[in-house]
C-alpha cells in the first residue's frame, strides 16, 4: 500500500487543460514522465540544546532563504518531520530578494511567531521562530509559507513553501505505511516565460493560470513504487486529475487522522488544503494516452517486488477519536456557500447586496490563545490585493494564564527580525538566544490551558481556575508583566498597507492583559 501527504500550496494556481501544442501558455513540454520524482530532503537540528536545570531538549535548526532557489537552495524546500512534545527554534535566513514572513500552517503559534504580514525578515536579517514545533497538537500534516505583505504570491509561487509534517505515538502505533512508503507530494501549475525562466505573478490581478503541472517541483515525474500499500500526504497547488480512477482511502486531513477511512475514487483539494491517503499500487492498472494538457499529474511504475511488509496490511477502522466540540441546544442550519456562472449562491439561490450594512454576529472558538492574528484568502493573489483582515481574540478576565507574558503583539520589538552578524551564528550565541526563548515559555502548560478554557466556558465563572495554578519561569516582559493587581488596559496596533496607495491605513485592536 503506498500513502500518499497531499497539499494544495499557496495556491495562486489553477489547472487548464488544452489539447493541442498551440495552445500551450508556456513553451511547448513533451518530455513527459522522463523524469523521476525529486523527494525533497528531511530537515535535521544543527545542533541541540540542553536546559542543564530542568533537561528539557529543544532542536534548533536553520533554513536560509535564496534568490530563486528559495529555501536551502531547493523548490519546494525541506520537509520537516516533527514529534509531538519535541520543542524546537527554528531560524529563517533571508538572503533572497524580498522580504519575508514565514507562517506554519495549521499550528496554533503565539500571534509573535505566527507570521503576521507586516511582520517581516528583510535582505540581510533573520527571525527565530519559538518552538515551531508544535507540542500538543495530534499527528497532521502542516505547511510552512511566506506570509509577507503584498509578495506573498510571489515568494510562495517561486519557492518559499514546503511539508511540516507532525507525528505522534497514537499514529505511529497504527500500523500505517511509514518510511519510504509514506511520501509527501507538492502539486502545482506553473506558466512559463519564453525563456523558460518562470512566469511572476507579480503583475495579476485575479489568479494566474498555470499550464506546467508539478509534483515536488518536477514537471509531470515519474515515480516507481513497489506492488503494496503506500501513504501519500497530498499537497494541492492546482487543479489536476488522474486519468485512470484507481480506488483508495482517505485517512487523514488538514486537522489529523478520520475519525475512520473512507474509500473513493475521486477527492476534492481546494488551495492550501492537506489530505491523506492510502493507496494499494496494483500493476494491473494501465496508463491511459497521453496528452500535452494539465489532466495529468505523474506516473507510477509499479515494479514486481515487495520488499518489506510494514504497514503493508488493512488500514485500521477506527484511526482516532476525533474530538468533536460538545453538542449544544438550539438549531442546526447547514448553508451550502458556492460559484456558479460567476455568482455566489447560498444554498442555489442567489443574493441581493446589503445595501444597509446590517450587523451579522457569528459565534466561533478561537482557541488557546491570546492575541492579534490576520485571516486572508488563499488564492495568494487576491491577499497581496488586501483580501485580509485582523481579529483579536481577547483576554479573558480572571482567568488565571499560567504565564508572566502576554504574547498578543504580532510585532513586539524583542521578537522582531535581527540583522545578520558574524557573532550571530556562533554556537555560544545560539545557545544564549535558545535559553533566552526557552525561558519565555511561549507555549506553558497548554493542555491546561486548553482543559482550563472548557471549564471556563461551561460555568461562566469568574473563578480562577484551579487547573492553571502552576509555577512560572522568571523573565522580564517587554509585553505586560504578572502581578496581583487588577488588570489594565494595553492597546495592540494591527496595521494593514493598501498596496496601490502610499497611505498606511492603521487600525487599533483593544485588549486586556494582566499587570
Amino acid at each position: 500500500m503506498t500513502s500518499l501527504r497531499c497539499l494544495a500550496l499557496a495556491a495562486v494556481l489553477a489547472g487548464t487543460s488544452f489539447a493541442g501544442d498551440d495552445q500551450w501558455l508556456s513553451p511547448v513540454y513533451k518530455a513527459f514522465y522522463q523524469y523521476s520524482l525529486p523527494l525533497p530532503p528531511v530537515k535535521t537540528p544543527k545542533t541541540l540544546y540542553v536546559n542543564q536545570t530542568t533537561g528539557a531538549v529543544i532542536d534548533y535548526y536553520e533554513v536560509d532563504i535564496k534568490p530563486l532557489e528559495q529555501q536551502d537552495g531547493i523548490s519546494p524546500g525541506p520537509t520537516f518531520h516533527m514529534e509531538r512534545g519535541r520543542e524546537a527554534v527554528v531560524r529563517f535566513i533571508n538572503h533572497g530578494d524580498l522580504a519575508n514572513s514565514v507562517h506554519l500552517h495549521g499550528s496554533y503559534s503565539r500571534a509573535p511567531f505566527d507570521g503576521w504580514a507586516e511582520d517581516t525578515t528583510q535582505k540581510g536579517q533573520y527571525k527565530d521562530y519559538c518552538e515551531f514545533a508544535n507540542l500538543k497538537q495530534n499527528a497532521r500534516n502542516l505547511w510552512y509559507h511566506d506570509h509577507a505583505v503584498h509578495h506573498t504570491a510571489e515568494n510562495a509561487y517561486f519557492g518559499q513553501a514546503r511539508f511540516y509534517i507532525l507525528h505522534d505515538p497514537a499514529e505511529d502505533s497504527l500500523g500505517l505505511p511509514a518510511g519510504n512508503y509514506d511520501i509527501a507530494l507538492a502539486l502545482a501549475a506553473k506558466q512559463y516565460n519564453s525563456d523558460g525562466t518562470l512566469f511572476s505573478p507579480t503583475s495579476e490581478t485575479l489568479s494566474l493560470y498555470g499550464d506546467v503541472i508539478h509534483v515536488n517541483g518536477q514537471p509531470w515525474p515519474y515515480f516507481k513504487v513497489e506492488p503494496r500499500n503506500r501513504a501519500f500526504q497530498l499537497w494541492v497547488e492546482a487543479d489536476g486529475a488522474l486519468g485512470t480512477k484507481i480506488p483508495f482511502q482517505m485517512i487523514g486531513s488538514d486537522a489529523g487522522l478520520l475519525s475512520k477511512p473512507i474509500t473513493s475514487d475521486l477527492l476534492h483539494i481546494s488551495m492550501a488544503e492537506r489530505k491523506n491517503i492510502t493507496l494499494r499500487n496494483n500493476r494491473k492498472v494501465q496508463a491511459d494516452e497521453d496528452y500535452n494538457s494539465t489532466d495529468k499529474v505523474m506516473k507510477f511504475v509499479v515494479g514486481n517486488t515487495v520488499t518489506s511488509q510494514q504497514g503493508n496490511g488493512n488500514v485500521p477502522s477506527p484511526l482516532r477519536e476525533v474530538p468533536f466540540p460538545p453538542l449544544k441546544s438550539g438549531v442546526d442550519r447547514n448553508s451550502r456557500f458556492e460559484r456558479s456562472n460567476g455568482e455566489w449562491q447560498i444554498n442555489g439561490v442567489t443574493f441581493s447586496e446589503v445595501e444597509n450594512r446590517i450587523p451579522v454576529r457569528v459565534i466561533a472558538r478561537y482557541a488557546p490563545w491570546d492575541g492579534v492574528y490576520m485571516f486572508h484568502c488563499h488564492n495568494l493573489i487576491h491577499e497581496d490585493h488586501d483580501m485580509m483582515a485582523a481579529f483579536n481574540v481577547s483576554v479573558l478576565a480572571d482567568f488565571g494564564y499560567p504565564e508572566t507574558t502576554h504574547f498578543i503583539d504580532p510585532m513586539e520589538q524583542r521578537s522582531r527580525s535581527t540583522d545578520i552578524t558574524d557573532g550571530a551564528f556562533e554556537e555560544e550565541h545560539i545557545q544564549d538566544r535558545i535559553n533566552e526563548l526557552y525561558l519565555i515559555d511561549a507555549y506553558k502548560d497548554i493542555d491546561k490551558v486548553e482543559e482550563a478554557l472548557v471549564s471556563y466556558w461551561d460555568n461562566h465563572s469568574s473563578a480562577v481556575p484551579s487547573t492553571l495554578q502552576t509555577s512560572v519561569k522568571s523573565i522580564k516582559s517587554t509585553t505586560a508583566q504578572a502581578s496581583t493587581t487588577t488588570a489594565a488596559r494595553v492597546t495592540t496596533k494591527a496595521t494593514t498597507t493598501t498596496k496601490n496607495d502610499e497611505k498606511k491605513t492603521t487600525k487599533t485592536a483593544k485588549t486586556t492583559t494582566k499587570k
